[in-house]
């Protein structure tokens, strides 16, 4: 009787303030803003307005979004500050700049001088950690978007317990040693990012992890049956609600969401070249991409080049331009020797972006090398494609060692970029027999994620219990003031 009571307050709540505004503040980078929108697509089907105030730096075009409403603050970075060079100085810059105003920009939204619909909260990405005070000042209830996984999360949350116990800062004689707290990181798959400044990482890193205890819940892109034992042990750690509720960009279909935060131009010629292998060769075609903002040596871009010629498997690659570190020069592919792809006869084709959640679902790709930035480690997981694994930082590091290790999904390029190594590597997955087994194994988590989001199923009710808990919030922020 008291649950039906329960679900009738919450009904008349959700009646009463249907159409309130959600205001969405995302982190202006390609792997941050995407599922931020994603998120907004989600929200936005459960009866909210949506609001986004976005940076004008790496703004997504809101034409995109005619549901939305966009609002813009500057950020006053120079083109050598808003480099993703050096990421942590550009968080920490985006985290010193953008507080003043962002929160003039909110303040306007919440007077009562708005022609827009009250705010009932603010979600805004873990590493704005600036919001919380922001939202505390305006009395405005703020939850917590985390880009990443679960299981990076917890152990961002133990970098005070590393430094005490003398893993960080990492020491490279002890890269293979094992981080007996953090069962299976070894001391190198800690998640750090190259910087001069180590104590910035630690302060964007508290911050995101002190900001997410103090906010009103926190949102994860991930689903139970894939980590659940992190999600339990953040439940017992942090005082919050938390609400595991994705694959996000399986919510929607690919032309409402994979386009959503576009940065970049994509390069459709890809699937064309897919489509001719797809009877003949199935399943053959290793898909190559590292991201947005990863770099490699020119070194690193000949091994791979030859490992993937000498594997005789097709391959997709993408180079982006910026993928070269330090390459001066506007020539694309300048370094590639002489008649590289002419030689592959049409084995090889490369591109500067694809449409990588089509070129996933294509059925003529077999493999993904990917650098395991969290949203491309599960997009690969939701399409049944076994992943190589190269980490370059951050939680990359931890994604691999769990896609390696925990799921037992894809195979890790643990012994440097070295031609030999990524085609024995290429040939475990594509030809023997523990590649079949790999296959079976992420076929069985590829279930697991579209049962996640039907009805009954964790993520579908995780985004319920978010709905509610929003209009529960607003409610009672609505009615204490």
């Amino acid at each position: 009787m008291e649950n039906q009571t329960n679900k009738q307050t919450i009904e008349m709540i959700m009646h009463q303030r249907r159409g309130r505004r959600l205001v969405l503040f995302p982190l202006p980078l390609q792997g941050h803003i995407n599922p931020m929108l994603q998120l907004a697509n989600i929200l936005h089907t459960h009866g909210f307005s949506i609001t986004i105030i976005h940076t004008n730096f790496n703004s997504p075009n809101p034409s995109n979004h005619p549901h939305f409403t966009f609002h813009f603050i500057p950020e006053n970075l120079s083109e050598s500050e808003a480099s993703t060079d050096d990421l942590l100085a550009l968080v920490a810059l985006l985290n010193t700049r953008c507080e003043e105003p962002f929160h003039d920009c909110l303040a306007k939204l919440c007077s009562s001088d708005s022609e827009e619909e009250p705010v009932a909260c603010l979600i805004s990405d873990a590493i704005l950690p600036f919001t919380q005070a922001v939202a505390e000042k305006l009395k405005l209830p703020r939850i917590v978007l985390r880009t990443g996984g679960a299981s990076s999360f917890l152990v961002f949350a133990a970098f005070p317990l590393l430094r005490e116990r003398g893993y960080l800062p990492i020491q490279d004689s002890k890269l293979e040693e094992p981080v007996v707290e953090i069962p299976p990181l070894k001391v190198k798959d800690l998640p750090v990012i190259n910087t001069s400044d180590p104590q910035t990482l630690h302060q964007v890193v508290d911050g995101m992890v002190d900001g997410a205890k103090a906010s009103s819940g926190l949102i994860w892109n991930t689903f139970e049956d894939l980590e659940q034992p992190s999600l339990d042990t953040l439940g017992q750690k942090f005082p919050i609600p938390i609400f595991p509720m994705g694959p996000f960009h399986k919510i929607f279909t690919a032309s409402s969401s994979s386009s959503s935060g576009l940065l970049k131009q994509e390069d459709q010629s890809c699937i064309s070249w897919l489509d001719k292998l797809a009877t003949t060769a199935p399943k053959s075609v290793i898909y190559v991409s590292f991201g947005s903002i990863a770099a490699i040596s020119e070194a690193e871009f000949l091994e791979i080049a030859w490992g993937l010629a000498n594997s005789n498997q097709p391959f997709l690659w993408v180079v982006r331009p910026g993928l070269l570190t330090r390459r001066g020069g506007s020539d694309w592919l300048e370094l590639l020797p002489s008649g590289f792809l002419e030689k592959l006869g049409g084995r090889g084709h490369i591109v500067k972006w694809a449409p990588q959640q089509e070129v996933l679902a294509h059925p003529s790709v077999g493999a993904f090398w990917t650098h395991n930035g969290w949203n491309s480690t599960l997009e690969s997981i939701c399409e049944g494609v076994p992943m190589i694994c190269m980490p370059c930082f951050t939680d990359q590091r931890v994604n691999a060692r769990y896609v390696s290790d925990v799921w037992r999904v894809g195979l890790q390029l643990e012994n440097g970029i070295e031609r030999g190594e990524i085609e024995k590597t290429i040939r475990r997955l594509m030809v023997e027999r523990e590649g079949k087994e790999i296959r079976e194994r992420i076929l069985c988590l590829k279930e697991k994620a579209i049962l996640s989001l039907k009805e009954g199923g964790s993520s579908y009710e995780s985004i319920n219990s978010l709905v509610t808990h929003i209009l529960l919030l607003e409610s009672f922020t609505f009615h204490a003031h």
